[in-house]
């Protein structure tokens, strides 16, 4: 006849402890890798703020030097190294696009305001060479070159808002 087994009670308790200890940690790591996602994800809509608002600030200070120069108070060459700058720092805020950890609900909200960016760039290109040639061809291109940028952007936002939306559900 075979001897039945009496349960211990201490073992019992052990292994509720024990099982109490692993819910709790695992809890505890889910907490702090929503926690930390969360971040990521403030972190990256600040960078992206950050990058947008630079490039709106050079963009409009640039844009007055235009309008000086268009008005005769600013020479050719002012003009046109004032230009060469504007056109170096738009190219530094490509990098900066490339550099954003985007979460990937936003990748394509990324590439849309790079591509618009990247427009923009071209753009100035044309209006450089219309400030120093005055080929109004290439003040017309600028031109259509822009608008289309402002569509890119006007996309990269509402691709933007989409994501967060679906992001915040």
């Amino acid at each position: 006849m075979r001897k039945k087994k009496i349960p211990n009670p201490k073992r019992r308790l052990q292994v509720a402890i024990g099982a109490g200890i692993i819910i709790v940690g695992l809890v505890i790591f889910v907490n702090y890798y929503l926690d930390q996602a969360k971040l990521s994800g403030q972190r990256f809509g600040d960078q992206l703020a950050q990058i947008q608002t630079d490039l709106k600030n050079e963009t409009q200070n640039f844009d007055s030097q235009l309008t000086l120069y268009k008005n005769g108070q600013l020479p050719k060459d002012v003009m046109l190294k004032i230009t060469d700058e504007h056109i170096g720092i738009v190219q530094g805020t490509l990098s900066r696009y490339d550099s954003l950890k985007s979460p990937e609900l936003f990748v394509a909200s990324v590439q849309l305001f790079r591509l618009s960016t990247q427009t923009q760039l071209e753009s100035d290109k044309y209006l450089r060479e219309w400030i120093q040639t005055g080929d109004n061809s290439s003040r017309t291109k600028s031109d259509e070159l822009l608008q289309q940028s402002f569509q890119y952007e006007m996309s990269a936002l509402q691709s933007y808002g989409t994501s967060k939306s679906k992001d915040s559900q």
